[in-house]
């Protein structure tokens, strides 16, 4: 499973945060390793420099082997919630388009 993160240049770029997330994505995504063939994670800040609660948006896209492209947004108010957030809602999608093609096939 390939991982890329894009940020915003609202957000510094951060090797070490990187490496965090995408540990943590892949934990998250861990039952589709086999499956998934990369996820692409975009993280901004929606407010810009003015600040807020809840300013910083994850979008993720998961391809993978067999159905379409599985995609997520979540917001937090740190990246880690915010790339969590979506992760988790990845993963249910996932379940829910594999549980829809098992369903067509009489499984």
């Amino acid at each position: 499973m390939f991982i890329q993160i894009h940020a915003d240049n609202q957000i510094p770029s951060d090797n070490d945060r990187d490496t965090r997330l995408e540990e943590q994505i892949r934990q998250r995504l861990a039952r589709f390793e086999g499956r998934i063939t990369d996820v692409e994670v975009h993280v901004s800040d929606i407010n810009g420099p003015r600040g807020g609660n809840a300013d910083l948006r994850c979008s993720m896209e998961a391809r993978i082997n067999g159905i379409p492209p599985v995609a997520a947004i979540d917001e937090g108010n740190n990246i880690d919630r915010a790339v969590i957030g979506a992760a988790k809602k990845v993963v249910r999608a996932i379940d829910h388009q594999l549980g829809k093609l098992g369903d067509r096939k009489g499984h």
